[in-house]
């Protein structure tokens, strides 16, 4: 009897395990398909990624069953026709879902899963109550506004948008602590107070979005749970990260690296953190905006060069290692790496000697097609008109036969440009600038401080304006 006893116990405390291990089986039963496949799948950065297929006999039946358990999150059941459903999976994996095509909502039923079927009941309402908001909104079409009748739909709708809060409200409330009620608590919006300003303030406006600004930006991430790797499967939280680091945030390096920072450290989660750092790297490094790669740099540095991200291989890391070594110097902001280099003449130039309140540092080859255009577009659009305010050029022929050079500077006229070259390659201009291609632009202050890398020509007058307004000019 004791060692009955003992075993009973081991079992006991054993079940959840054996239960865990057991894997998933989802049976499902759509009405109107037959004789064909069905995908499970979830959401996951902003797509959808198949996790299992399952066949379908010709009553419609089918099974999803796996050996390993399911993550949580938000999956899918994507039918043939191209119609799917979401289904919330958390911890219950052996449940049973139907539906009839064509009202995949309406007509579903979940059994064995009640989180699943407790989300279930909120999609539901929230259709009912979408279809209700929609038949307002087209009253709406051809009403006078602010008429009587249409202020009485607005009022109507007004009432459906408290109710639909008040519904998720008691929802959250009811599942605190599961996925569902976490992940309806990230989809909140953030109520921001009715700010005020003095009255005899000066842009009083101005001063009321800019409190408003602050504090939503504050309280953005106060309904996420950076602890639930979970919301990571779901189609909200990729679309809430981008939205706040485009669209919230100004779009500068250095507010980007440091919200970055803030929000990866809002994570104790291994698999959250490792996702947060390799969005937020991969939005840098993907970026269009000039000067990002100070977020490459600084991201970079901090989780991947400094052994934090181990899940990175040798591989990467090498060519990580020598991308921030070549754009390390040349960030906007720094001071532009010193050259001397020769001219066409011979004579010797350095760069941090140019006297100039704004100096374009290109570098460039005849033989280059992309440069036969911008070069002399160079100079009729920005040397020509901006010569007579100081504006110099530092032009760097990145090849050794003066032969090509010398022609095209005598064609184009170029003579007054500080025209010059590195015959020995003494200087290692191509790493201190990262000249990997040509032509290659930078802009540099009257303390040749980088203040544009990598434009266009057609870009350059409105840095310099910029910069001569600075200085008074």
């Amino acid at each position: 009897m004791k060692k009955l006893k003992v075993l009973f116990i081991a079992v006991s405390l054993l079940a959840p395990f054996l239960a865990f291990s057991q894997g998933y089986k989802i049976e499902t039963k759509i009405n109107g398909v037959k004789d064909t496949t069905l995908l499970l799948g979830y959401y996951f950065n902003k797509q959808m990624f198949v996790k299992d297929t399952a066949i379908v006999d010709s009553n419609g039946q089918g099974v999803l069953e796996g050996k390993e358990p399911l993550d949580g999150g938000i999956y899918v059941i994507y039918l043939p026709d191209k119609s799917y459903f979401d289904i919330l999976i958390a911890d219950d994996l052996q449940f049973s879902v139907t539906a009839t095509k064509g009202d995949l909502v309406r007509s579903q039923k979940i059994t064995g899963n009640q989180e699943a079927e407790d989300f279930l009941k909120y999609q539901k309402y929230l259709n009912e109550k979408q279809k209700e908001a929609g038949k307002l909104q087209e009253q709406l079409k051809g009403l006078k506004k602010d008429s009587p009748e249409y202020n009485k739909i607005i009022d109507k709708l007004k009432a459906i948008k408290k109710d639909v809060d008040n519904h998720m409200e008691k929802t959250i409330e009811k599942n605190k602590g599961t996925l569902l009620a976490n992940f309806l608590l990230m989809t909140k919006d953030v109520e921001i107070p009715d700010f005020t300003a003095p009255d005899n303030v000066a842009n009083k406006d101005s001063v009321i979005q800019a409190k408003k600004y602050e504090f939503y930006k504050k309280h953005y991430w106060d309904n996420v749970d950076f602890n639930d790797e979970r919301l990571l499967r779901t189609p909200v939280f990729t679309s809430k990260l981008e939205r706040y680091f485009t669209k919230v945030l100004l779009q500068q390096p250095d507010t980007l690296i440091k919200e970055a920072n803030m929000v990866i450290a809002k994570t104790n989660d291994p698999k959250f953190r490792r996702y947060l750092i390799q969005y937020l790297f991969n939005m840098a490094n993907e970026s269009k905006i000039m000067g990002m790669d100070k977020m490459v740099v600084a991201l970079g540095e901090k989780y991947y060069l400094s052994g934090q991200a181990d899940w990175a291989d040798s591989t990467f890391l090498g060519k990580l290692q020598e991308r921030i070594t070549k754009i390390k110097p040349n960030l906007i902001g720094n001071n532009a790496p010193d050259l001397l280099m020769e001219s066409v003449d011979g004579q010797y130039y350095r760069l941090s000697e140019v006297d100039a309140p704004i100096t374009i540092l290109i570098f460039w080859e005849p033989n280059c097609g992309h440069c036969k255009k911008e070069v002399p577009k160079l100079k009729e659009e920005v040397w020509d008109k901006y010569r007579d305010k100081g504006v110099k050029i530092f032009a760097v022929y990145t090849q050794v036969d003066k032969e090509p050079w010398e022609k095209f500077i005598e064609e184009h006229d170029l003579y007054e440009w500080i025209n010059v070259y590195d015959p020995y390659y003494r200087s290692n201009f191509r790493n201190l600038y990262d000249v990997y291609s040509t032509p290659t632009i930078y802009v540099l202050d009257k303390d040749k401080k980088i203040v544009g890398k990598r434009i266009g020509v057609e870009q350059l007058p409105g840095f310099i304006d910029f910069e001569l307004k600075k200085e008074g000019k």
